[in-house]
């Protein structure tokens, strides 16, 4: 059949028509994250899940720690920022609008080490850990160390103690808990993403320190605990602040925010290290998303908008196969209501568009 000029064009229009719409259909909406390494595991499986829940959009989240990911929010370089560390109130301020913090998961710091030989897991107290990262205790046969942990041949090994270079939000975590359970560490190095370290040396991210400490003999170091276990490092017991040598364990974390859950401030920037509860790990955390009150760009700020929503009604699943501790219901419930927080640039909230 040969076609007049006109029926052409119609054909091809037609044609055009439904390429177009073909390609809106399966157009992409890019959001750019950064920060935390401490969640990075669970966020790289969420983005990839939630593409299945909204193919239209993609995320690009950059593993530079927390401090990397304060910075970028607060200059709005970036769509949403990551943080293990709550940003401080003059952080907050020195921002162009207002931040909101939305807790993620739970998770453990803990303390990893490279002693050939020792195979049974060391026995930690507060007193022991803070000695060795102040540069007290220097010799993994220490009499302190010998004592904690009976009947184990530690060698007459200089510590190897390695932390984080970055500004880092586990790095936050262990300070945090540092500056609780010993005073000399408060008054002489105190809490933050990034101290003064006063020995060490220095990882970039949980990876990096995990590295160093995977290649390193007599090395002692402190990582989230998935990045242990993946790379079969193993951690210590810790005792806590109710006299209890504790596994880092989902059930730990989760012993450890549950004194937490009813006073949870409105901004939900708490600290959750050397809870009182006697079955609590003492260096657990939350994990933050941070994110922007009010959105420049409306159709992002409905796409990040749906996926917290989906990260806290289904994500939350996925959280124990990557060794995190997903957060409690009332926790979760008060963080939807939250989510009514975030609006356009006419005011309205965004959470009306979610899924």
């Amino acid at each position: 059949m040969v076609l007049s000029t006109r029926s052409r064009v119609v054909v091809w229009a037609v044609a055009l028509t439904l390429w177009c719409g073909a390609g809106a259909a399966h157009a992409q909406l890019q959001l750019n994250g950064a920060g935390a390494t401490f969640p990075y595991p669970i966020y790289s499986k969420w983005f990839s899940l939630y593409t299945e829940v909204d193919p239209t959009v993609r995320f690009n989240y950059q593993s530079i720690g927390s401090g990397g990911g304060i910075k970028q929010i607060t200059d709005q370089t970036t769509d949403f920022g990551a943080t293990d560390g709550p940003m401080t109130d003059e952080q907050l301020k020195a921002a162009p609008g207002r931040i909101l913090h939305f807790p993620t998961v739970m998770g453990a710091v803990v303390l990893t080490y490279n002693l050939q030989g020792v195979t049974k897991p060391l026995q930690l107290s507060p007193e022991i850990i803070a000695n060795v990262f102040l540069g007290n205790v220097t010799k993994w046969n220490d009499a302190a160390i010998t004592a904690a942990n009976p009947g184990v041949a530690l060698p007459n090994q200089d510590i190897v103690v390695v932390h984080r270079s970055d500004g880092s939000g586990t790095s936050y975590i262990f300070t945090d808990y540092l500056s609780k359970v010993s005073r000399e560490w408060l008054n002489k190095v105190g809490k933050g993403t990034s101290v003064s370290w006063p020995v060490g040396l220095g990882g970039k991210g949980n990876e990096g320190v995990t590295g160093l400490v995977k290649q390193t003999p007599n090395s002692f170091g402190y990582v989230e605990l998935i990045y242990a276990l993946s790379n079969n490092l193993p951690y210590a017991s810790v005792k806590n602040r109710a006299g209890k040598l504790v596994t880092p364990s989902l059930e730990s974390v989760t012993a450890a925010a549950s004194g937490f859950v009813d006073s949870m401030p409105d901004d939900f920037r708490v600290s959750i290290t050397d809870a009182p509860n006697p079955d609590a790990y003492p260096i657990s955390g939350l994990t933050w998303l941070l994110v922007y009150e009010k959105q420049k760009d409306p159709e992002k700020g409905k796409k990040l908008v749906q996926f917290l929503a989906w990260m806290l009604r289904d994500g939350q699943k996925n959280a124990a196969d990557l060794h995190y501790a997903p957060l409690p219901a009332p926790i979760v419930a008060k963080e939807q209501a939250a989510l009514r927080k975030v609006v356009g640039g006419d005011g309205a909230p965004l959470l009306a568009a979610a899924k």
